[in-house]
């Protein structure tokens, strides 16, 4: 049975920089890569839940749709263990894990394809959101 603590052995094994949340037990901020927003990283038995905040949802109803139907081919054709989704009115880029048995792979596999997804998928879905 997986624990915070190896969680966090995995996050330093994969050279993550990682802050705690102050006051969020369990909770970490991973940095990702270039500008694009920090990767939340929460363990909550029983799952590793891990969001990142893309941007608003564009209030002209064009945008909306050309947005959302892209954020559903992406989870559709690209995205593997994360999916794109909505938080009231914020855009997010979520995935969750099994504690339990998880293993160093998994947890790498999935903050890389959040890597990517913030490097290549997110600056077309926020040029999407302003048309």
């Amino acid at each position: 049975m997986r624990t915070l603590k190896d969680v966090e052995a995995y996050l330093e094994k994969l050279g993550r920089h990682h802050d705690p949340v102050e006051g969020e037990s369990g909770t970490f901020l991973v940095q990702s890569s270039g500008d694009m927003p920090a990767i939340a990283l929460r363990v909550d038995p029983p799952l590793v839940l891990m969001r990142a905040a893309i941007g608003n949802v564009p209030t002209h109803h064009d945008a909306q749709i050309a947005l959302f139907r892209k954020m559903l081919e992406l989870n559709a054709k690209e995205l593997v263990h994360s999916s794109y989704g909505l938080e009231e009115d914020r855009i997010v880029l979520s995935s969750a894990l099994e504690l339990a048995n998880l293993d160093f792979n998994e947890l790498e596999a999935t903050l890389d394809e959040i890597d990517l997804a913030l490097t290549q998928q997110v600056p077309e879905l926020m040029q999407l959101s302003k048309t």
